[in-house]
This record gives structure tokens, C-alpha cells and sequence, in this order.
């Protein structure tokens, strides 16, 4: 038996485009199941947002996403989650890096540190913490 853990990001209207922007920056599929699609929608304006989304790559990423109803509650607060993205190679992870900094707030620059020989932090333009390095010894 095995299990797998899969970031599920919510979203207030915003889960299609963050779904778009991230196939961008690791490849693989997006697929996306709107309120309309599923015969969901009890508010109108809400028809076209994403009630199940997900991007998944070859290279093992893989993220879901959906846009919280207006009915229900909703805060992204502040520090709540980061999304830990770790590579083998400084190529890779500075590949991905370049691609989610368009937009984003770096609280920390790519760079060497003590446990890791990259490591950086940024919040990208949906508001999602991004925590960035190469696996090493140490990790």
C-alpha cells in the first residue's frame, strides 16, 4: 500500500489562473472542473470557477486547487501554509525559481544557506508562500 500527500491550494476565483500559472512553470496538465461542468452552480457568478482543478507533471509535481464558494468562508490568512518545493540540482530548482518569482514578493533571494546549497522564499502573485531549495545532507 502507498500513500501520496497533494497541496490542495484554495482559491476565491483565482484557482484557473493560478492552475495556468503553474503548468507554466512545471509543465504537465491542467484539468479543471467548473460549477457549471459539474451541474453545481447555486450562485451564477460563480459558474465558470474551478470546482476541482490540478496540475500534474512527469516530473512528479503535482498540486490541486479550487475556487472557495462565496456562501462559505474564506481567508487565506497570513503565514498559514508554505508550499515546500525541493530539488536535486541547483539547475532545476533555479529553473523554477525564475518562474515563480515573475510577480512574486521574495521575502528571501535564491541563494546559499547554512542547510542547503540553495534555499529561497517568495510569495508568488496568488499569494502562496513558496519555500525553495536543493535537498541536501542536511534535509
Amino acid at each position: 500500500m502507498s500513500v501520496n500527500s497533494v497541496t490542495h491550494l484554495n482559491f476565491r476565483g483565482d484557482a484557473q489562473a493560478a492552475l495556468t500559472f503553474y503548468q507554466s512553470v512545471f509543465g504537465g496538465q491542467v484539468v479543471a472542473i467548473t460549477y457549471k461542468d459539474a451541474g453545481n452552480v447555486q450562485n451564477p457568478a460563480e459558474a465558470d470557477q474551478v470546482m476541482w482543478g490540478q496540475v500534474a507533471a512527469d516530473s512528479g509535481f503535482h498540486v490541486m486547487a479550487y475556487d472557495v464558494p462565496s456562501r462559505l468562508p474564506w481567508n487565506q490568512g497570513e503565514n498559514a501554509f508554505f508550499v515546500s518545493l525541493r530539488g536535486d540540482t541547483a539547475e532545476e530548482v533555479t529553473a523554477y525559481w525564475e518562474k515563480l518569482s515573475e510577480g512574486a514578493n521574495v521575502q528571501q533571494p535564491l541563494g546559499p544557506a547554512q542547510w542547503a546549497p540553495l534555499y529561497g522564499m517568495l510569495t508568488d502573485r496568488f499569494g502562496v508562500t513558496w519555500v525553495v531549495d536543493v535537498v541536501s545532507d542536511y534535509s
